[in-house]
């Protein structure tokens, strides 16, 4: 292989990680340990000492670091900050590969797209699905979407860090489907922690409330999967048949809960905002229809 060829496969393997937050750093080991040669820059140099160690490159400036690689993997707390940080690197976006990573509106994604198609890149957005511990385990998986086609060696080096679920051409998409999931887990962790909140003012230690609430918060997909096997099937359908768990029995138990909730002096904003969907489901006439009917106050007015 000549040199030409050796600079070619390098850059082609090569990858750069801006923003080395728990997770940018979980990435840039991943992408080391399978072989791919890593840049990275940080706002906060420091932060790179470990990854540096471990192999990694450390760029001097963002435009050095976007020119080491064709695919620039962006881990930042918003879209904002890619910004401030490419802003000063435009020159030398074109020809590459924008994979940000961050959380944002999908909106800001769909301009982001269009930003960076104005500098003649390619750009995903993307979502990843686990903590930064779980980075490239099997159980890792990331949600995509993007108009661009990436190319095979690109999605090769992305598939180390989870596997790839593209979910289609809206830049937005992806970003979507990242906040929903987190719209399930943080509610989810705001359900056990006020749960655990409420069996402690009857002495009920943590250690010993969270397993049984685990259990509870785990069995949630299998008690949805039994009632109907495609979940969601109905729902696309228009259909709320109410043969078992009714909007009246559900909003019976949320008014028990805010009850209980503010007998023990426990913040209400969480048990309220679940009886609202309930009560605002009941004065519409819903009352007798399966509890997913308040999706339709949820939905707002269309």
């Amino acid at each position: 292989m000549n040199e030409l060829q050796n600079r070619t496969t390098r850059q082609d393997s090569a990858v750069t990680v801006i923003g080395l937050g728990p997770m940018g750093q979980a990435m840039t080991r991943t992408l080391l340990n399978a072989g791919h040669p890593v840049t990275v820059w940080n706002r906060t140099a420091s932060r790179a000492d470990g990854v540096v160690a471990d192999g990694a490159t450390l760029a001097a400036t963002p435009s050095e670091a976007v020119e080491a690689s064709d695919l620039v993997i962006l881990s930042l707390t918003d879209y904002r900050a890619m910004y401030d940080i490419l802003d000063s690197a435009t020159a030398s976006l074109a020809g590459r590969t924008l994979v940000n990573l961050s959380s944002d509106t999908p909106d800001r994604s769909r301009e982001a797209a269009a930003w960076a198609a104005g500098h003649d890149a390619t750009f995903l957005t993307g979502g990843v699905m686990v903590p930064a511990p779980m980075v490239g385990t099997e159980a890792a998986h990331v949600y995509y979407s993007g108009r661009d086609q990436v190319t095979e060696s690109h999605l090769a080096a992305l598939t180390l860090l989870g596997t790839p679920k593209h979910l289609g051409e809206d830049p937005g998409l992806a970003q979507m489907m990242y906040q929903a999931q987190l719209a399930v887990f943080l509610t989810t962790l705001s359900g056990l922690v006020h749960a655990t909140a409420m069996l402690g003012t009857a002495g009920m230690k943590a250690k010993e409330a969270l397993p049984e609430l685990l259990s509870s918060a785990d069995s949630i997909g299998d008690i949805l999967r039994a009632v109907e096997e495609n979940p969601g099937t109905a729902l696309d359908a228009g259909e709320h048949p109410g043969d078992l768990s009714t909007v009246t029995m559900m909003g019976a138990t949320s008014d028990h809960i805010v009850e209980t909730s503010t007998s023990l002096g426990l913040d209400l904003a969480l048990p309220l905002a679940v009886q609202a969907h309930y009560r605002r489901a009941i004065e519409k006439g819903h009352g007798n229809d399966n509890w997913t009917r308040i999706i339709d106050s949820i939905r707002g007015p269309r």
